[in-house]
């Protein structure tokens, strides 16, 4: 793994940033956190590639309030042209 920036989908929508700091930090230093509101996914960058790589194979798949979590590496934003939709009139 080249970065050390997690991509976390599957989240329960209660789960907190410090609850997924808490659940990282098991694997090694965990440097941010960020949960995206009401989507279900979030961010947690480590302090190296290798920590992540850690947290990717024992996190993903597993259970986390319930549900099963993904846990893969991050890619950066595809930069193209936004969709933008028309109202009907």
């Amino acid at each position: 793994m080249q970065g050390s920036k997690l991509y976390v989908g599957n989240l329960n929508y209660a789960a907190t940033e410090d609850q997924l700091q808490e659940l990282f930090a098991g694997h090694g230093e965990v440097r941010d956190v960020k949960i995206i509101e009401g989507k279900g996914f979030g961010f947690v960058e480590m302090s190296s590639p290798e920590e992540a790589e850690t947290a990717k194979t024992e996190l993903d798949g597993s259970m986390f309030m319930g549900r099963t979590m993904r846990v893969d590496a991050a890619h950066p934003r595809k930069s193209g042209p936004r969709r933008e939709y028309r109202s009907r009139e």
